[in-house]
């Protein structure tokens, strides 16, 4: 599982010209489950994503988590996350979680980080979506599961 990370002061998804999700402060976070994943990713991304301190105390210290700010999730399905492309010139999706696999460990992301006690929205899964983002920084952080 790869997930890339911004920390935003504001974030929307719209489909077919429809926005259907949005948050203000907080971070806007692509998904792309791979082959290997399973259902034990999840609970260590929502604990990552809701406790991972990328916001500023008083101090300007990057000490506090979207939750001590009162910010908010958005998640975004991005299969293109586990794309290859060290070889030739197209990217290759083999490594990618299949569509009916990968939904479910999404969904369940996306409770596990409400049973967090922090809002979550979610892009649509396999639709093609406009993402809008007012960086905030920038920062932007890469995580992977598991861990190296």
């Amino acid at each position: 599982m790869r997930a890339v990370i911004q920390r935003v002061r504001s974030a929307s998804v719209r489909v077919d010209d429809e926005v259907i999700a949005s948050i203000d402060r907080g971070l806007l976070v692509l998904v792309g489950f791979e082959a290997a994943d399973t259902d034990a990713c999840v609970p260590w991304l929502a604990d990552k994503l809701a406790h991972l301190r990328i916001f500023e105390d008083a101090q300007d210290k990057m000490n506090l988590g979207v939750g001590d700010v009162g910010g908010a999730i958005l998640l975004v399905p991005n299969f293109t996350l586990a794309g290859e492309a060290a070889k030739g010139r197209r990217p290759s999706f083999d490594r990618a979680l299949r569509p009916e696999q990968a939904q479910p460990l999404f969904d369940a992301l996306a409770h596990a980080v409400h049973a967090l006690d922090v809002p979550v929205a979610t892009g649509r899964f396999r639709a093609s979506m406009q993402v809008s983002l007012v960086n905030d920084g920038p920062v932007t952080i890469l995580l992977n599961y598991p861990a190296s």
